[in-house]
């Protein structure tokens, strides 16, 4: 099933996430249904709270970028209870967007390294180091969890100049090839 994304300035997305257990109910689904809301919105990844689901769980799959970024060949995982445990190297400026905050790109400093324990789709657990794009990657989607967009990140300047396309994203002054729910909507559950 496809979502709607959840769009900027609806209270979900600032919610902090909560773990699951491997019976949550439908878990499969929940996880088919990101990966599928994903593909049909164009987007690298997207987390449980941007389908209106306060869970710890989100997507990725870098196949669509992979000539550009030879890395992320193959790179599809599903990732639930995530924690990132540490995070270093240095600081890497890179130009960032977000299905939940359409048509509006900021250049984002992430660290280049990160640790994260999670468990896969099979509820295996991992405790895996990425860097580069990957874990670029993860950061983002990982930030959901915890109520962060990657607007929240910019410099405090860039924040102020690009409030008012916030707060007009906000009321639904964008335009996405993707269905959306919008702040003061409700969240239908499937």
């Amino acid at each position: 099933m496809t979502y709607p994304i959840v769009i900027y300035g609806h209270a979900i997305l600032r919610k902090v996430a909560e773990d699951i257990d491997k019976d949550h109910p439908d878990l499969q689904k929940v996880i088919t249904d990101l990966f599928e809301t994903m593909y049909n919105s164009e987007g690298l990844g997207l987390a449980a709270p941007q389908i209106g689901k306060s869970i710890r769980i989100f997507v990725i799959d870098g196949t669509p970028v992979a000539e550009d970024e030879p890395s992320l060949a193959g790179f599809k995982k599903a990732f639930i209870n995530a924690h990132i445990t540490e995070k270093n190297g240095d600081l890497q400026p890179m130009n960032e967007g977000c299905l939940s905050i359409p048509n509006l790109r900021e250049e984002v400093n992430r660290e280049s390294h990160i640790r994260i324990k999670y468990y896969d789709e099979n509820w295996e657990f991992h405790d895996e180091i990425y860097d580069g794009y990957k874990a670029r990657i993860i950061q983002h989607e990982y930030d959901h969890l915890d109520g962060i967009l990657f607007t929240d990140k910019v410099s405090p300047l860039r924040r102020r100049l690009i409030r008012n396309k916030l707060l007009a994203i906000s009321k639904g002054k964008f335009e996405a090839d993707y269905r959306t729910i919008l702040p003061g909507q409700k969240i239908k559950s499937a």
